[in-house]
């Protein structure tokens, strides 16, 4: 048995110098806080600037047996963090790493330059109102791994929301400052299934147990998968409707997919989608009216600034985000610096995995019973939409709100930011919707001062705002 006062200072003397050794994590097992220490951040590769928040990252081992362990990040408030709420962030794919976009390209505070190696500060990051924590998952997304490769290959909408549970009961005896804080869960995409039904896990943890470790408060989803009927019928409409598609291809496409699943479909239905995908051309679907990747490099940085401007103070609409974190992440020094296991994550670090995201095990057709059950528990309910998205776009979003038959409680309207409108909104008994107007598929990545915007009204429970008249005199 080691000596736990000098198995400390060393492990002081570890984190000061940024040294990793597995075996003085393994010396705390009696104080899983001593883990927390372990894994602060102390400086990253290409961070040319101090920051005022403390940050973390490692791993938390959600299942034993088979090894299965989840990597995260975690960015404390700007300010305050004992005072502000903590906010679980999820990308979705399935197989997408929320590393690669919620923190280095959407929300995060730190983001990547086009050299792949140096890192500048978002200046509109979540994280100025709130602990943001990032999740890897599931396993073999991101740098999250299973030491058996057998569940790479059995992935599932079921284990997925299961192992976050787990993830965060045990994160939050790391973190145990945290525990009972107002916590939130927010994400993208498919996230649109993780979101809702990982609080509906918790929901339904906190009422078996009596407990309140995990204090959920509310969740917010954005160009979210929710309802595959009403989602492929609202897809097929707005690329019919922006012109994308022909007359005869959108009447294949509600023939052959209307009633299809969004992860396993029909042959007849791939082939009508694979002549959609014709039809659209070399664009960014995700973002219909901004370059794609493959032709940034044909536009003039004149023509990038006056056309395809975004919040970021200085910064012009970068296409190429996901190109940038690959050359990043998969540096070995970034790796160590993140507490990577690289002996034991994917050997090759990659934004999405396909081997996750082609085996998918099992996904429901619709999570509108989720809302059902959660909005009749007074959770926070709050849905946003990109309106420049073709993949979910917000007619599809529109489409699964009205199939829940809400009252409404607060009619359609405009909200502003800075006395433009930012986009639209309404509320209803139990959710609020709300559209970002010249958001893609991401909208912290195309509007982040709108998208910080909508991020403090929904942790403060407000409406959008509305337009305030500023007088001459």
């Amino acid at each position: 048995m080691p000596n736990l006062k000098w198995v400390f200072v060393l492990c002081i003397y570890i984190f000061i110098n940024n040294v990793y050794i597995g075996s003085c994590s393994s010396s705390f097992s009696s104080d899983p806080t001593a883990q927390q220490l372990l894994d602060r951040v102390s400086e990253l590769p290409g961070q040319a600037f101090d920051v005022s928040f403390a940050h973390y990252s490692g791993y938390v081992t959600v299942n034993e047996e088979f090894g299965r362990a989840l990597f995260y990040w975690f960015v404390e408030a700007v300010d305050e963090p004992s005072s502000k709420p903590l906010v679980l962030w999820l990308n979705g794919g399935p197989g997408c790493s929320s590393i690669a976009y919620g923190m280095a390209e959407e929300l995060g505070p730190f983001h990547i330059e086009e050299d792949g190696k140096t890192l500048y500060l978002n200046p509109y990051a979540w994280n100025q109102v709130a602990n943001v924590l990032f999740l890897d998952s599931p396993v073999g997304v991101g740098f999250s791994y299973s030491n058996t490769s057998a569940d790479l290959l059995t992935n599932g909408d079921k284990r997925t929301a299961s192992d976050s549970l787990t993830f965060l009961l045990k994160w939050l005896e790391r973190f145990p400052q945290y525990k009972g804080r107002d916590f939130y869960i927010a994400g993208e995409s498919y996230a649109g299934h993780y979101v809702p039904q990982l609080s509906q896990a918790i929901s339904r943890y906190n009422s078996a147990t009596n407990e309140k470790t995990i204090n959920l408060k509310g969740y917010m989803v954005g160009n979210a998968l929710t309802d595959d009927y009403h989602d492929h019928l609202g897809l097929f409409e707005f690329m019919w409707a922006a012109g994308m598609i022909s007359d005869e291809t959108y009447k294949q496409l509600n023939l052959l997919c209307d009633s299809q699943s969004f992860i396993h479909f029909s042959g007849q239905c791939d082939k009508a989608l694979d002549m959609a995908s014709t039809e659209l051309g070399d664009i960014d679907p995700y973002s219909i009216f901004t370059p794609p990747c493959t032709a940034s490099s044909s536009l003039s940085s004149q023509q990038k600034k006056r056309l395809h401007m975004v919040g970021h103070i200085g910064r012009t609409y970068d296409p190429c985000t996901e190109k940038h974190s690959v050359v990043y992440f998969n540096q070995p020094e970034v790796q160590k610096a993140l507490h990577v296991h690289s002996e034991k994550a994917p050997s090759k670090w990659d934004t999405c995995s396909d081997v996750v995201n082609l085996n998918w095990n099992d996904a429901p057709t619709s999570v509108l019973d989720i809302y059902r059950e959660l909005m009749q528990s007074g959770v926070r309910i709050w849905i946003f939409s990109g309106d420049t998205d073709s993949v979910i776009p917000v007619t599809s979003t529109r489409y699964s709100v009205n199939a829940l038959n809400l009252t409404t409680v607060g009619p359609w309207h405009a909200w502003y930011n800075d006395g433009q409108v930012g986009g639209w909104t309404q509320q209803y008994e139990g959710l609020t919707f709300v559209t970002v107007r010249g958001a893609g598929h991401e909208v912290p990545l195309h509007k982040p001062k709108q998208a910080l915007t909508l991020f403090k009204s929904f942790l403060a429970g407000n409406s959008m705002p509305a337009f305030e008249q500023v007088s001459d005199f």
